[in-house]
């Protein structure tokens, strides 16, 4: 029998948590680990109390708009950001290490990350 590696493991809960997403889009989740212990986890939808694209139609959708392009049309949060949000709301932060299973779509997102010092792999 054969043991994930620790980020094998924490991917697989990510693929879990994304279920819960509510975009029409694209299904993402994220978890946040520190000392290979999940702190937070979120995934993509709309914030807390407004409603989602699921319930009432996603304008990027509609204008056919590609993966990464014209964030500002997206009512939703992506996954990081609300794992990050519910890392603040628990005293929670400073985050050093990204682990993605595809390569993210938005090139100014990855440089600022790139810039922050934060590390990136992907397993694509």
């Amino acid at each position: 029998m054969s043991r994930p590696t620790w980020d094998e493991y924490f991917m697989e809960i990510t693929e879990l948590v994304s279920k819960r997403s509510t975009c029409l889009r694209r299904k993402v989740g994220a978890v946040i680990v520190q000392d290979k212990r999940i702190l937070t986890t979120g995934y993509n939808g709309a914030p807390r109390g407004l409603p989602h694209c699921l319930e009432i139609g996603c304008l990027r959708e509609i204008k056919k708009v590609a993966s990464g392009e014209r964030q500002e049309l997206c009512r939703g949060l992506h996954a990081e950001q609300n794992a990050i949000v519910q890392a603040a709301l628990h005293g929670n932060s400073g985050i050093k290490k990204i682990i993605f299973k595809e390569k993210y779509p938005d090139e100014l997102a990855r440089k600022m990350l790139k810039e922050a010092g934060i590390d990136e792999i992907c397993y694509e």
